[in-house]
């Protein structure tokens, strides 16, 4: 019995020193190293991909989309709008999700509807001129990319709001686009924070 027991201690005690020597390692030592890696490597996307102004503050980040309206929702004409968000009351990170609406839910039908023709009437263009992306929300509700042609239909609307020559705002657009990853993963995109800023930076 005292053998048994004997055996059972130092089992145990093999075990604890496992667990302690792993915890420091896989708790402690890995998070650091790949903490101090992506600090020296890519330290924008380890700090979240800041957006900062001229001044240097934070006004945003790449990876998160922002609503571009009043204080009583209404989309500003001086800004390119980004594609709807389904998170809480607009791209609110701690509420991240889709709607969950299926392709034939009539609430989703007559959502697509009804923002066809408002964006075509605030743009002035066609209804059937308005892109997938600009009426539909990504699964995240935090999707902070909209497509070039989306970009471009609010060229017009972005340069008469600010005075702009539209060759100029389209400039701008080409300039952000970004291709697809690799060449082929994905689809060409804006960011909208981001040319935004840009254009603030611009036109101020």
């Amino acid at each position: 019995m005292r053998l048994w027991g004997s055996g059972l201690s130092r089992t145990l005690w093999t075990g604890l020193r496992i667990m302690l020597v792993f915890t420091f390692v896989l708790g402690v030592v890995y998070p650091l190293v790949i903490t101090g890696v992506g600090q020296l490597v890519f330290p924008g996307q380890a700090n979240g991909s800041l957006l900062k102004n001229t001044d240097g503050q934070v006004v945003g980040s790449k990876l998160i989309g922002q609503s571009f309206a009043d204080a009583a929702g209404r989309p500003l004409p001086r800004y390119f709008q980004p594609r709807p968000s389904a998170a809480g009351d607009g791209y609110d990170a701690a509420n991240s999700g889709g709607t969950n609406q299926g392709p034939e839910d009539p609430d989703l039908i007559a959502a697509i509807t009804e923002r066809r023709a408002q964006i075509a009437a605030f743009n002035g263009v066609a209804p059937a001129d308005v892109p997938p992306d600009a009426l539909t929300a990504s699964a995240s509700g935090l999707d902070p990319d909209i497509s070039p042609a989306y970009a471009r239909l609010q060229v017009d609307r972005v340069a008469r709001a600010r005075g702009l020559a539209p060759d100029r705002v389209r400039a701008l657009v080409d300039e952000y686009t970004s291709a697809p990853d690799l060449g082929y993963i994905g689809q060409a995109r804006v960011n909208v924070v981001a040319l935004n800023l840009a254009l603030d930076e611009y036109h101020g």
